[in-house]
Formats: C-alpha cells, sequence, structure tokens
C-alpha cells in the first residue's frame, strides 16, 4: 500500500511530530494510553536476546555487530551452548527467548528446524525468534516461498516474530542504509503471512539515520494498515539509531527529547496496536520512566543478554528489582508478563 503523503492527516501528524509541545504532545499519547489500559499496570517480561551467529552478509551500514563470512570473529552457536543460556534464563524466571542472527549463507535451512526441535524437546520455552529479514533472507537462499519458511519453522516450534530489521519502512531510507535486506512490502509481507498461520508479531523502528518526520509518520501508517487487516502485532517497540562504531558513525545520535516524541506519536497513530513499550535498554531507566507517561505502558525485558546495541557501545542494565523499583517509581504497579501479555501471578522484588 503506498501513503498518500497529500493528506490532510498525513500532513497533520507530521505537523504534530514537529511542532506539537512536548508536554502537550505527552498527554495526548497518555490519554490515549489510559483508554486501553484503565489499571495503573506496567508490564515487563524476563527473556534472553540469544544471537546464534552474527556473520552476515547483509552489510547493513547502522549495525556494529555482525562479521563477514570467514572473519575471524564470526561465529555460530552450538544447540547445547543455546540450551545452556536457555537454562541459564530458566533459573531466573526467564518467559521465553529472543533468537535472532545474522544473515549466514552457510546455514543450512534444516539447522534452524533441527535447532527448534532441539529447544523445545530439551529446553522448553517460549521462542521468539528470526525477525522478518532473516524469513526473507531464507525463502531467497533455500528457494522458498515467505509462506513455506514460515509454515515449516512454526511447525518445528517458533511460537512469535519479533519485528527486528524494521528500521523505517520507506524504501528509499531502506535502500541507502540497507540495501541488501528486505524492502518495505517484503518486511510487512512476511508479518502478515506469519498472522495468517496464527502467530503473533511485535514491530518495531529505529530511526536516526537522516530520514525525515514524514518518513516516520509514513512508517506508522504502514504498520497501522497491516493491524487494521489483521490484528497481529502484539506490540510497538521504537529507539534511536546507536551510531558509535558502525558506518554511520558520522551520525548525530538523536536526544531524549526526540525518543519521546516519537514514542507518543506512535501511540496516537497506532491507536490498533495494543502495547508500547519503553527502550529504557536504549534510552536508560530515567527516560524509560518518563515514556510510561508518553504512551508506553510496558517495561520491555529484563534483557538478561544483548549483543547488538551494546556492540555499537550504548547500552544499560538493570535487574529485575530495579526494573521494578522504576516502574513503582513512576507511579505504576509492575507485573510481569508472558509473549502475548498474558500477566504472570508473580510477587514483585521487595
Amino acid at each position: 500500500m503506498l501513503v498518500d503523503r497529500t493528506t490532510a492527516e498525513f500532513r497533520e501528524y507530521v505537523e504534530l511530530y514537529q511542532r506539537a509541545d512536548l508536554l502537550a504532545l505527552g498527554q495526548l499519547a497518555d490519554a490515549e494510553r489510559w483508554k486501553q489500559h484503565a489499571d495503573p499496570v506496567v508490564t515487563y517480561i524476563v527473556d534472553r536476546n540469544i544471537n546464534y551467529t552474527n556473520v552476515c552478509v547483509a552489510d547493513c551500514s547502522f549495525c556494529a555487530f555482525y562479521r563477514r563470512p570467514k572473519h575471524h570473529d564470526g561465529y555460530v552457536l552450538s544447540f547445547e551452548q543455546i540450551g545452556e543460556k536457555i537454562e541459564e534464563c530458566k533459573a531466573i524466571g526467564g518467559q521465553q527467548i529472543l533468537l535472532q542472527g545474522g544473515h549466514n549463507p552457510y546455514i543450512p535451512f534444516e539447522w534452524y528446524l533441527d535447532l527448534l526441535q532441539y529447544i523445545k524437546q530439551h529446553h522448553a520455552i517460549h521462542v521468539h525468534g528470526f525477525s522478518p529479514s532473516e524469513v526473507v533472507f531464507f525463502a531467497q537462499r533455500f528457494g522458498l516461498s515467505v509462506a513455506d519458511v514460515v509454515r515449516e519453522l512454526h511447525a518445528a516450534g517458533l511460537d512469535s516474530i519479533p519485528g527486528g530489521g524494521g528500521e523505517i519502512l520507506v524504501d528509499a531510507v531502506r535502500q541507502r542504509v540497507a540495501q541488501k535486506k528486505a524492502m518495505t512490502e517484503e518486511w510487512l509481507g512476511v508479518q502478515e503471512e506469519a498472522h495468517r498461520q496464527g502467530m503473533k508479531t511485535s514491530v518495531t523502528m529505529m530511526y536516526g539515520m537522516g530520514e525525515s518526520a514524514a518518513d516516520r509518520v509514513e512508517h506508522l501508517f504502514r504498520i497501522r494498515e497491516v493491524q487494521e487487516r489483521t490484528k497481529g502485532f502484539t506490540a510497538f517497540i521504537c529507539w534511536p539509531l546507536q551510531p558509535e562504531g558502525t558506518e554511520l558513525a558520522h551520525m548525530q545520535k538523536t536526544d531524549a527529547v526526540t525518543y519521546l516524541r516519537t514514542l507518543a506519536l506512535a501511540r496516537i497513530v497506532c491507536g490498533n496496536i495494543p502495547n508500547l513499550q519503553s527502550s529504557w535498554v536504549t534510552m536508560g531507566l530515567k527516560v524509560g520512566q518518563v515514556a510510561l507517561r508518553f504512551g508506553a505502558n510496558d517495561f520491555g525485558s529484563l534483557m538478561m543478554e544483548e549483543n547488538v546495541v551494546s556492540a555499537a557501545g550504548t547500552t544499560h542494565r538493570a535487574t529485575i528489582h530495579e526494573m521494578e523499583r522504576a516502574i513503582a517509581d513512576a507511579g505504576f504497579t509492575a507485573c510481569r508478563r508472558r509473549q502475548d501479555y498474558s500477566l504472570l501471578d508473580v510477587p514483585v522484588a521487595a
């Protein structure tokens, strides 16, 4: 679907994003949040991000994590190493793993299926894995349709798909910063196919790569339109580019005000996506708290392990107690959740 940037609605949202008073924008987003979530509860999940490989041929200019094939720092984790990481996650009450990697041309498709079956047989846990960009890569690499890739991964044990690789869903931007990776229609096509096959997914936006305010608004319009048809997105997450150590190191990192404006606009535009995460891992706990008054109702993940953002030199850490304290200090009740946002009956830390 092409987005018509000349409509009054589109122009009004660009104007709101660029010119509205920050606190007024936050109030609009906060009001929309309370319409959807009447209880003063902020959720979070305990999980672990497992990057099964860092070998990648996508050559994204914003990524400091990947290594080209045959690089001495390249790796592929063994099933046993992945299993150990899962057990460490489960030992602290982990509910899921986030399983993502690079576009590694040397891994056969059967390896992914065997891995999922191994996880379900030996280390049963919710697997939130393989971003739409990875799925498109699998389809191209192995001569399969996207529908077949999703079907086989799902049958082998994949439970849901994360929104990684979303960046900005405008092809002109994607061609500039990640031309070897899935373009907008391909990326959204994976999301819709997963929804058709009964899987839920999350959706993301990474901004600050030199795109315009209109590009960011178009991104929100695109995901809103998919959600209108499928109702398959459980959550939206946005964060700014972490340029350090990447080919975009010359780009100025956007500030907390831009983050709060972007988050608030997402809540206002995408009222059909029920949950918005506060990205404290990239923004820090203090800004993460403020985000809870700018549309966010979820505090994201404990992020027991995180490699991609930290490879760029910018990441924030917190314990479960620190996360729950931050939520409480912001005036909310912390509650642990599952991937589908159903609540767990787990007492909060004292």
